[in-house]
Formats: structure tokens, C-alpha cells, sequence
């Protein structure tokens, strides 16, 4: 039965059983039913299985160090759904602890299966947002990679800490206005949009866009930003008609 189709009360004995399990096979030098949740064909059982591992290394400190041995371990695993959840799993500990972390984005990056770079892109993601430094310090590492892909992935991973912060990452989304990739431009307009609706930040990113270069990149983007208080009005401060007003008071009409 799918983890959804539990009740609340069966789902929460399902969760404290995956966490004694891991506990046990990590004090043990065991992986196989650890493996086993990690390459489950249920998304949710995965993401409970990474979220325990990150909750498990920061609750018991003694098993840091074979936390890091299994996580190591599988990273080579020949499923790419084990491997996508090591890369979760590495997420959750990089919220709080980066640098012990960083070499499992470093490899993700470069996975053979999308779903392990998806991951990396969720974790920048989750990552970025609470603890922005280090993450997007690395991230400036691969924003001019000779892969497109790798160039994309990274526009698209530091997106959640810009909805809060646009400042954080407008400077870095600048490097970019001239990338001639179409998949790295769109997901460039993307991002513009989806970090211009929330409270000051359409004032911040239309600010920062008025020094930009490529005029042409600033158009669509701008359009993006209108669209989007349209698809998002339920969330967005501004109605999409304040949203126009306020362009167009600083970029003429």
C-alpha cells in the first residue's frame, strides 16, 4: 500500500518503524533495508527515508560519521533512485551543514539520470533558502559551466532563497543576460518572474533589472513578472495591474 493510502495513525508508525530501522543498520555497518527504502518506487517513502537520515545526523551525534559512510557509499549505487536519495539526504544535512556535503552536489551535478541533477536542483533549493552563503558561493562555481545543463540547473536551483531574498541572487541571474542557450534564457526568465511577486520584491528586481545590458532578455522577463501576478494573484501583494503600473513608471510604457 502507497505511504498516502495509509491512514495518519498507520503513517506515523510506518515513519518512527523507518526510523528505528536506520538507526539499527547504521550502528550495525547494515544497509539492506536502508537501501531498500531508498530505492522504493514510492516518491514518499524515499523522502521520509532522507528525511530520517538528515534527522538521524543531526539527533545522534555518534553516528555522524557512518551517516557519512553510507551516504558516501551509495552515491555510486547503480539505481538512480538510491542515488537521487542520497542526494536528498545530503540536502537535508546541507541546510545547516554545507561544507561536509558539498562533493555529493559536485558528482550530482554530473549524474547520468536526470533524476539525481533534479535532486541537486531541490537541494539548492532547500539549502539555499536557509543557510544561502555557502550554498550559493558553490553555485557561482558552476554558473558559467561550458554545459548548458549544468548552467540551467544552477539558474534554476538558487530560485526559492531569491522569492525572500532576490537581492542574494540578482547579481548572480545578471551573469547570465547574455547566455545564448534558449533552455538557460528561458529558465533565466523563469526565475525573474517567480522572484518579483511576494512582498518588495518587484521594486528589487525591477530596480536591479534597469542596469541590465541586454534589453531584449529584460522585455520577456518583464512580461514574465506580469504574467505571474496573474497565474499567482491568489499569492502575489501587488494585483497584475499594480504590477504594470509599477513597471511602466519605471520603464515607460
Amino acid at each position: 500500500m502507497a505511504f498516502y493510502e495509509l491512514s495518519k495513525a498507520e503513517r506515523d508508525a510506518l515513519i518512527a518503524s523507518m526510523h528505528q530501522v536506520l538507526v539499527h543498520e547504521l550502528e550495525q555497518g547494515e544497509i539492506a533495508q536502508t537501501v531498500s527504502y531508498f530505492d522504493d518506487a514510492d516518491t514518499y517513502i524515499r523522502k521520509t527515508a532522507y528525511q530520517l537520515i538528515g534527522r538521524i545526523y543531526f539527533l545522534h551525534r555518534d553516528l555522524r560519521s557512518k551517516v557519512m559512510q553510507l551516504l558516501n557509499a551509495l552515491l555510486q549505487h547503480e539505481s538512480f533512485r538510491v542515488r537521487q536519495t542520497v542526494i536528498n539526504a545530503a540536502g537535508e544535512i546541507g541546510k545547516y551543514d554545507f561544507n561536509v556535503v558539498q562533493h555529493f552536489f559536485d558528482q550530482g551535478l554530473f549524474d547520468t539520470h536526470h533524476s539525481p541533477r533534479n535532486a541537486v536542483i531541490g537541494s539548492i533549493k532547500k539549502m539555499g533558502e536557509v543557510n544561502p552563503n555557502p550554498v550559493l558561493a558553490w553555485a557561482k562555481l558552476y554558473l558559467h559551466h561550458d554545459d548548458k545543463e549544468i548552467r540551467r540547473e544552477i539558474c534554476h536551483g538558487i530560485e526559492l532563497r531569491g522569492r525572500k531574498c532576490p537581492q542574494d541572487i540578482l547579481p548572480m541571474l545578471q551573469e547570465l543576460q547574455h547566455d545564448k542557450t534558449a533552455r538557460v534564457r528561458h529558465t533565466l526568465v523563469h526565475v525573474l518572474g517567480q522572484i518579483a511577486y511576494k512582498k518588495g520584491c518587484l521594486e528589487t528586481v525591477v530596480e536591479h533589472l534597469k542596469s541590465w545590458e541586454n534589453k531584449d532578455l529584460v522585455r520577456d522577463a518583464l512580461d514574465e513578472i506580469v504574467d505571474v501576478h496573474e497565474r499567482y494573484k491568489k499569492f502575489s501583494v501587488k494585483t497584475q495591474a499594480e504590477a504594470i503600473a509599477y513597471i511602466d513608471s519605471h520603464f515607460g510604457k
